[in-house]
């Protein structure tokens, strides 16, 4: 008899990458062999996108030329154009971005055609729509206008001024640059298996990127920083109410999310850069409320349960200082995995083999049929 399979296949080498890597015990994170402490910061998203999509971090004439191309293609086509005032009277944000996306599909030029130069540029398009989508969604249910993006803003910065209606300072754009960076890609994550195992049919780029939409839309996904921000919301006084908050959830038996992670035994490297992000907008908005909490949130947790935050945890106040809604948080980080997803996919389909695990059978066995008068 085979070993008994390891719940939720942990430890089980999956697929073969070489767009990202952890090592767990040390709590480091590689994209491409960079460490993420020495990328964050350092450069934009659009180089990421480079970085995870083409293999190589780009010269300045193919990053002036990726970006031209990002916002040469944000057009959104006519059938997701027609379906969006509908699904946002009935969806919420990922159930309308995981059906607005499909809808792209249908418009795209090279919807039927799943080689390597046709998913590159199925790549990049959904990387430039996603935002896009995503704003949309904000303005359509709110009433409001979509600003024209701005050509001296990238990624960034546009969503931030489409979203809020307002341009955004130079560093707040700097500080979800950072963030989108952070999100891009981390290893066999469920939303990026989800997505791997549709494309190992060899099923189309947005099939692929659909179920790993509605694979992140879980809370204990990408769902997790909008739960760690409606926690936060929940503490109506100050610092000193953390504690006993805590305290009482975990006894309880409730849980507090945006804390614990299957890979890393230690602090989760895209915490470290969160943290201080949180803090620094605290300062520049004039209100260290959310960052406060959290801080008094992560050091008690640790006290009490030994776990560290993850990415998720500081992801949500730094969010909310930045002006985007609580319940598009997720969107939020679909508009950055969209880089390391459409990489998956190409990766996946350029060596590919169907994804089909065994199963462990725990049910009946010897079961005899009967009549179904005598059942």
């Amino acid at each position: 008899m085979a070993d008994k399979p390891a719940k939720g296949l942990a430890d089980v080498v999956a697929a073969s990458t070489a767009l990202s890597d952890i090592d767990g015990g040390a709590g480091r994170l590689f994209y491409r062999g960079y460490d993420i402490h020495d990328l964050s910061g350092r450069i934009s998203f659009e180089e990421c996108v480079h970085l995870l999509q083409r293999g190589s971090l780009p010269t300045r004439p193919q990053l002036a030329s990726l970006m031209a191309d990002l916002a040469a293609n944000r057009d959104i086509g006519p059938t997701a154009d027609g379906l969006l005032p509908q699904v946002v009277r009935a969806g919420t944000p990922m159930e309308s971005l995981r059906t607005l996306v499909s809808a792209l599909s249908v418009d795209d030029p090279d919807a039927g055609d799943s080689g390597p130069a046709a998913n590159e540029r199925k790549a990049l398009r959904l990387v430039a729509q996603l935002p896009v989508l995503v704003a949309r969604y904000q303005a359509e249910r709110s009433g409001a206008s979509v600003p024209e993006p701005d050509t001296s803003l990238g990624i960034a910065g546009n969503f931030l001024l489409q979203i809020t209606g307002r341009r955004p300072g130079a560093r707040e754009t700097e500080i979800f640059d950072e963030c989108l960076v952070l999100h891009a890609d981390h290893t066999m994550n469920a939303s990026t298996f989800a997505a791997r195992v549709c494309a190992a049919t060899l099923s189309d780029m947005h099939s692929a990127i659909t179920a790993a939409i509605g694979t992140l839309r879980g809370p204990l996904h990408g769902g997790a920083n909008e739960e760690v921000m409606k926690t936060l919301q929940a503490i109506k006084g100050g610092v000193d109410e953390v504690e006993p908050f805590v305290r009482d959830a975990l006894g309880s038996g409730r849980k507090i999310m945006g804390f614990g992670h299957r890979v890393y035994k230690t602090e989760d490297p895209r915490a470290t850069h969160l943290r201080r992000m949180s803090e620094e907008l605290g300062e520049l908005t004039g209100n260290r409320r959310p960052f406060d909490l959290s801080r008094r949130m992560e050091q008690v947790v640790l006290e009490v349960k030994g776990l560290y935050p993850n990415v998720d945890f500081f992801a949500a106040s730094v969010y909310h200082q930045l002006g985007i809604p609580t319940d598009l948080f997720t969107s939020v980080f679909a508009i950055s995995r969209i880089s390391g997803w459409t990489s998956h996919v190409m990766e996946q389909q350029l060596d590919n083999r169907l994804i089909r695990p065994d199963s462990e059978y725990i049910g009946e066995r010897d079961q005899k049929w009967v009549p179904i008068d005598d059942r």
